[in-house]
């Protein structure tokens, strides 16, 4: 995390009104990288006639979908220069279902893909083709060895105070049980206060961390508040002894469903099996612990392999007067091992694929480059994204936007950068009115993929997210809860962000932090 998360929102105003800027803590606006936490007080976060984040209902449910708000009548000269191209777009790219029918063709035919898979080379060999078969420019794979991780069999039993047989997944990087399995008396804890305060009392256990993660609505999650107990749970119970650590799954709602996500060790502590389970059985176990001793059998075979070989894939379509200029757009190929990987992050991979596709069947080749990367083993290690900066960061990006927050309805534009380039993105964003869009947030993160890009903005496209946590990690990421007409919208808004970030002139300001208020 870089320091203090700020946002400054753009608000524009019509009727002969001003900009006006005001700055407050950061919604958390998609889905947070490893490791990151989310802000401590509520934002009261609006961009065109967005509600304020304080005001959003705390329940789990969508909110309706925001009427636009029409072309404000204070200056717009970027948008105002690209809005025939932006206009072409929209007319050629909505009547259009490529991203859709490609990615009924990623999560059907291939299905889900974790680095090292079978499925992730064939999902490279795909995605090359793809590209090519558009016409596109040094269309390439960029070799990255990735780690090799494999799930194995896996259970857990409840055998006291009744028997029964709970929902389960295994984290991903977590060493397996003995052949046998583990049996052992369940410890519950509820904070990493509560693991502490049980000391002695943890030796031994299998230590169940029923953390709920907090209601999230469609511009904001809970997510940032519990991942480090994902992540970093089973160090902090080993160092107390414990033998194996289980995780309330990562959502607000569920129907019996765990979600899995990766977790790391500390080499200074043991490493004991993690494994998430659903937030009924959490529940459950956890009512149970309230009242008696509980025991559980966890078994995983769960082992790490050598490294395999994988790969990044890019394409551009060459800028016509800077081409050495790179506006990169961008999401990751891989996926867990669980569902089809749809939402997360196929259609991140599909819209970035069409949007370049849009591009160059309308003919708009803006003056500098646009370049997609498709990156591998995002879900964990990034190491595609660790080969990519390491191969092309002396590249001269302008500026990056990812792609990697599921194909829910456009909502806007989040992300790093200055206070510059949000009040020249609070122009660019009207462009994306038409497809109820046009909202951006300095919310301070970019994307995992890209933030070891430095000195440029770094975006994110921003879908409406009510939903995206039900299915985030989970066997429920398939094709079904995608929306054809909300893909290819979001194709089309990355088609005209790209686009004028690529042609504006000057560029997009460079830069990432606002100054702190």
């Amino acid at each position: 995390m870089r320091g203090s998360r700020w946002v400054v929102v753009l608000v524009l105003a019509g009727c002969g009104g001003s900009h006006r800027v005001s700055r407050s803590p950061a919604p958390d606006l998609a889905p947070r990288r490893e490791g990151a936490t989310a802000p401590e007080a509520p934002g009261a976060a609006v961009a065109g006639n967005q509600l304020p984040l304080d005001r959003l209902p705390q329940v789990a449910e969508p909110l309706p979908t925001p009427t636009p708000t029409p072309t404000p009548t204070l200056g717009t000269p970027i948008a105002d220069s690209h809005r025939a191209a932006a206009t072409r777009l929209l007319e050629v790219g909505l009547p259009a279902r490529r991203a859709f029918e490609r990615l009924s063709w990623l999560t059907d035919r291939i299905g889900n893909r974790l680095a090292g898979s079978a499925a992730l080379t064939q999902a490279v060999t795909w995605a090359e083709a793809s590209l090519r078969e558009d016409g596109h420019d040094s269309v390439r794979a960029e070799k990255v060895m990735v780690p090799h991780w494999v799930r194995g069999a896996e259970s857990v039993e409840l055998l006291a105070p009744v028997a029964r047989p709970l929902h389960m997944l295994g984290l991903g990087g977590s060493v397996g049980t003995p052949r046998k399995g583990l049996e052992a008396e369940l410890l519950v804890v509820s904070s990493f206060d509560e693991l502490t305060a049980a000391g002695p009392r943890v030796k031994g256990k299998i230590v169940l961390y029923d953390v709920v993660m907090p209601p999230y609505g469609a511009h904001g999650s809970g997510y940032g508040k519990v991942i480090g107990y994902r992540s970093r749970g089973a160090d902090r119970a080993s160092a107390l002894g414990a033998v194996a650590v289980l995780v309330r799954s990562l959502t607000t709602r569920s129907l019996r469903s765990p979600h899995t996500g990766m977790m790391r060790y500390d080499d200074k502590q043991p490493r004991i099996p993690a494994a998430a389970v659903s937030t009924e059985d959490a529940a459950l176990l956890h009512r149970l612990a309230d009242a008696g001793p509980v025991r559980v059998r966890l078994k995983m075979a769960a082992r790490t392999l050598p490294d395999a070989e994988s790969a990044n894939v890019l394409a551009e379509l060459t800028g016509r007067e800077k081409p050495e200029e790179i506006v990169l757009i961008g999401a990751h190929l891989d996926s867990w091992d669980v569902g089809q990987g749809a939402h997360d992050d196929g259609a991140g991979v599909t819209i970035v694929i069409e949007a370049l596709r849009l591009l160059r069947a309308t003919g708009l080749r803006p003056r500098r480059t646009v370049r997609v990367v498709l990156f591998t083993n995002e879900e964990n290690g990034l190491r595609g994204a660790k080969a990519y900066a390491a191969a092309h960061g002396a590249d001269k990006h302008v500026v990056a936007i990812e792609a990697d927050a599921g194909g829910f309805a456009p909502w806007g534009v989040g992300g790093l950068m200055s206070a510059e380039a949000l009040a020249q993105l609070g122009d660019v964003v009207t462009l994306l009115e038409p497809l109820r869009a046009a909202n951006v947030v300095a919310n301070g993160d970019g994307g995992a993929d890209i933030e070891e890009l430095t000195g440029i903005p770094l975006l994110s496209l921003a879908p409406e997210g009510s939903t995206y946590f039900d299915y985030h990690h989970s066997e429920a990421d398939t094709l079904d809860k995608v929306n054809p007409e909300h893909l290819q919208m979001n194709a089309v808004a990355m088609a005209i962000l790209a686009y004028t970030l690529a042609e504006m002139e000057p560029a997009l300001a460079g830069g990432q932090a606002l100054e702190a208020p």
